[in-house]
């Protein structure tokens, strides 16, 4: 896959840049004048993980601090974290888009800022000895999933539909520890919700063969992605706008060389480093991941308006529809952190 940065991925490293330079110039003539830097906290996923390296990269190089942010990482599960950061008690976090659609229906301030999963990765999977090869063939069948609710339920509607299925159709079976990865691998259930990048990744390492059911030619639903509240990008535009810009620098840097990420994970969380080749495997996976044609064409970040109009098309025709009320594309993202002011 080409990983040129596009023109405005280099804009956004350009200003970073300058920003950084612009701050020594400052220390070097009088530190004391250097303005206070700005806090940040910033909501990543469920657990720490080698998923969020560029996020660790970008800290632990000092790409925050030299862009005058003072960053705080928290965990929290994705609809909590929605709430937060509408709330403004997060600044910005990685959310779900599916999630932002129809919180912001039920009167919510958040939006969409940047993407970070340019692919779709909410999947199922199954061994392959379990003859499940495409959605018709879950019917009847076992499925383990944390909850009704969130990204992974959409994405099995989806499925679902697809092949003229319904849940009901399933047995669902829930696991609010997010143990379903270990259920398929015990055989406790035939098949399980994941994220292309972990649960499946990992049972491949076992020896297993694996099959995965996507939902990309179904819909394309828009991946996680920083979040940010309405009050929050009023007053915190441009520290917002610089860390975007630091941490799409430093996912270009871990795709040109993925053992920076590997070193910052290992250093964020060192008992990640007990088993090297499942997180080499999950950040590999996690790279593919961060781009697809429209991110090739427009750089790390960027956002697909046509993407988010079908999005909102599918998630209003659900039967049991999450959005509350109309919604339209510019309700739920914002472009204004991805440009580069003059």
């Amino acid at each position: 896959m080409d990983r040129r940065r596009s023109p405005l991925a280099a804009a956004l490293a350009a200003t970073l840049g300058l920003a950084v330079l612009g701050a020594g110039a400052v220390t070097a003539q009088d530190a004391s004048s250097a303005p206070a830097p700005v806090p940040l906290r910033v909501g990543l996923g469920y657990i720490p993980s080698v998923q969020f390296a560029a996020f660790y990269l970008a800290d632990a190089a000092g790409y925050y601090r030299d862009a005058g942010l003072d960053v705080t990482f928290e965990n929290k599960i994705d609809p909590e974290l929605i709430t937060l950061i509408g709330q403004g008690a997060v600044d910005i976090g990685m959310g779900d888009g599916t999630s932002v659609i129809p919180a912001r229906s039920q009167g919510i301030p958040v939006r969409y800022a940047a993407t970070i999963y340019a692919d779709f990765p909410s999947v199922v999977f199954a061994k392959a000895s379990s003859g499940i090869a495409s959605p018709a063939d879950l019917a009847g069948r076992s499925l383990g999933i944390p909850g009704k609710f969130g990204t992974s339920w959409v994405m099995l509607q989806a499925l679902l539909g697809s092949a003229g299925l319904t849940p009901d159709d399933l047995e669902i079976v829930l696991y609010p520890d997010f143990g379903q990865g270990a259920a398929v691998g015990a055989d406790a259930v035939d098949s399980a919700t994941g994220f292309a990048n972990n649960e499946p990744v990992r049972l491949a390492l076992t020896g297993e063969e694996v099959t995965v059911l996507r939902v990309d030619d179904i819909v394309p639903l828009p991946g996680p992605g920083l979040v940010v509240g309405d009050a929050t990008l009023a007053a915190k535009g441009d520290a917002l706008r610089a860390f975007v810009a630091a941490t799409t620098r430093a996912m270009a840097e871990i795709a040109e060389d993925p053992q920076r990420g590997i070193d910052a994970a290992f250093a964020r969380i060192p008992e990640l480093a007990a088993e090297p080749e499942a997180q080499r495997a999950v950040l590999e996976a996690t790279i593919a991941g961060w781009s697809n044609a429209y991110t090739e064409a427009n750089g790390y970040g960027a956002i697909d308006p046509a993407a988010w109009g079908a999005t909102i098309d599918f998630l209003s025709g659900l039967p049991e529809s999450p959005v509350a009320g109309p919604v339209s594309v510019e309700d739920v993202i914002t472009q204004d952190l991805l440009t580069v002011e003059e």
